[in-house]
């Protein structure tokens, strides 16, 4: 018990903080701070709208930006992600909130932080590189279709409809404005969604994003607005502490969310330090570290009413693009979104919701990379097939049942194309030194296949009806070094072929049998029926003599005279 608190220990002290942190902070500080001062500016609006399409407010984006950015940013193992609310989140929370109300989103984000950590200590985050890149485009793709739809009440300028799946509730929204048109809002949203899109082709390092919401509160409040409905009252700091939230009869009904919610954090925030990987020159994220980092954010977050954090693709660009190096950046970020908090609170209640539905509309258009869409679509039919299925599934049921959906199509398309690579093929004898006739002789009643590629469960069956139709000879021999894998099943099938073909008087040599080979067959009781007299043969003219002397004892061949021993490529007769 004591060695395994031991090991556990030693594993949690090796993904805390090291002192090349510290010394990373202090290479650069002024680059860092200017870095975190924009990210913060960027960051902004969109903790405040993703805290308001989460369900629980624009105080609990502010509160998860800040906490969990800045416990992210000291434990994480990228030193320029920046955490946070993201849009990807907020899909997954909103039936959260329908079902369980906010108390449940905060206790799901606490059990995800968690199961964050657990992962962590398992080294678990190696493993997130196995996702497939069109499942990572289509559910990114599902998710900028759900955040537009959220945000299509508030860009109407009409109260929230009743229901938890994003197209029925865009669609009553719909309906509800149609019944009663205002155009004020979407004059708004239309406008700040513009800004953005425009600005930031024209000039890519200005924060549009703050910039058009400002513009749009002034004008709301210079024109008095009705339909510009604001934010509403926000408190001037973070909430003290507390973890009266929790409902310990739930946590029976919470788990699957929380488990949702924690594969999301983990996959996503591993996604965006890849990101950031790939746009600097000598940075490397240790992802075992990243989950460690992301899971105590998610475990503080909720303790200041803050929604599930993950790292923010969209903010680590920038950071990166403003000339981050190290995490004092991400750090310094949290730092400006809390004197916000504290100083700013009142300006921010004035934000029209209308200016933040603009901006997560133009988020969710940015989100959508039209040209690696085209470039996996053209790909392969199987990569625009699980692209598309995955993003359908995300829009019409939910980002986890999307990613297992496309998980599990991609998984079978793989075995597909992998079991299509398994061969058996004739080849011909090697003639020793018999003569013409006495070769055509042996042909005769002999004949050699070679196995290529897998053997195993998603190849077995059609391997099975191939050997199982081998036209009336006396003897069979299996190459089998070329086999790359067999599994019990491939097992199986092969000792159901050899025993048909035995059935029919046809005796089945094997050449070449791979030590890994050897103990799935014996497993299954294959290896004996491929054992002529007890004998294994290592190479196919050895298994070639063997049949011979079989043939000779029945009586169907002369005795012929044995071949001269010869040089052979060892590898290539097996």
């Amino acid at each position: 018990m004591s060695t395994a608190f031991s090991q556990v220990w030693a594993r949690i002290a090796a993904l805390l903080p090291a002192r090349a942190d510290l010394a990373g902070m202090c290479r650069d500080p002024r680059r860092d701070l200017l870095a975190g001062l924009t990210v913060a500016i960027v960051a902004l609006p969109l903790a405040l709208g993703f805290g308001v399409s989460s369900g629980l407010g624009a105080e609990a984006g502010l509160a998860t930006a800040v906490v969990a950015g800045a416990l992210a940013a000291v434990f994480g193992g990228s030193d320029l992600q920046v955490s946070g609310p993201t849009g990807a989140m907020t899909v997954v929370l909103v039936p959260i909130v329908a079902e369980y109300g906010p108390t449940g989103v905060l206790t799901v984000g606490l059990m995800a932080g968690v199961l964050l950590v657990g992962l962590a200590v398992l080294k678990a985050g190696r493993y997130m590189q196995y996702v497939p890149a069109p499942v990572v485009e289509g559910f990114t793709l599902g998710i900028a279709c759900v955040i537009g739809l959220q945000q299509i009440p508030n860009a109407l300028g009409v109260p929230k409809p009743e229901g938890d799946r994003v197209l029925v509730v865009a669609w009553r929204a719909a309906g509800e404005f149609a019944a009663a048109p205002d155009w004020t809002a979407i004059g708004f949203a239309v406008a700040v969604a513009a800004v953005m899109l425009v600005g930031a082709r024209w000039r890519p390092t200005v924060p549009f994003s703050i910039v058009a919401v400002i513009a749009a509160t002034g004008v709301a409040q210079l024109a008095q607005v009705d339909a510009a409905k604001p934010i509403g009252d926000l408190p001037s700091g973070l909430p003290s502490p507390s973890l009266s939230f929790l409902d310990l009869g739930s946590l029976g009904g919470l788990f699957a969310p929380a488990v949702a919610v924690a594969a999301l954090a983990a996959l996503e925030s591993l996604l965006s330090a890849s990101v950031a990987d790939g746009m600097t020159v000598g940075q490397r994220h240790d992802p075992d570290r990243e989950l460690f980092g992301q899971g105590l954010a998610n475990i503080a977050a909720p303790l200041f009413g803050g929604i599930p954090a993950t790292g923010a693709i969209a903010r680590t660009a920038v950071n990166v693009r403003t000339g981050a190096t190290s995490r004092l950046a991400a750090l310094a970020h949290a730092a400006v979104l809390a004197a916000i908090v504290v100083a700013a609170a009142p300006l921010v209640s004035k934000i029209p919701l209308a200016a933040l539905a603009g901006v997560l509309l133009a988020t969710a258009i940015r989100m959508v990379e039209v040209g690696s869409l085209r470039a996996m679509a053209k790909a392969t039919r199987s990569d625009a097939l699980i692209l598309v299925l995955t993003a359908v599934a995300t829009l019409a049921l939910d980002l986890v049942y999307a990613v297992i959906i496309g998980l599990g199509v991609a998984g079978a398309l793989a075995l597909r194309a992998v079991a299509k690579e398994a061969r058996l093929d004739q080849v011909p004898l090697d003639r020793g030194d018999h003569s013409v006739e006495e070769h055509a002789l042996l042909a005769e009643h002999i004949v050699a296949y070679r196995i290529d590629g897998p053997l195993f469960f998603a190849a077995a069956h059609r391997f099975l009806l191939e050997l199982a139709e081998v036209a009336e000879v006396r003897v069979v021999i299996l190459r089998m070094s070329r086999v790359s894998t067999m599994d019990a099943t491939g097992a199986l099938v092969l000792k159901d072929a050899v025993e048909k073909l035995q059935r029919r008087g046809i005796v089945v040599l094997a050449s070449g049998i791979r030590p890994g080979q050897r103990r799935v067959l014996a497993s299954v009781g294959a290896l004996e029926l491929l054992r002529h007299e007890g004998r294994e043969y290592a190479t196919t003219p050895e298994a070639i003599r063997a049949a011979q002397e079989h043939l000779e004892c029945a009586g169907v061949l002369p005795a012929l005279p044995a071949p001269r021993p010869r040089i052979f490529d060892e590898e290539a007769l097996r």
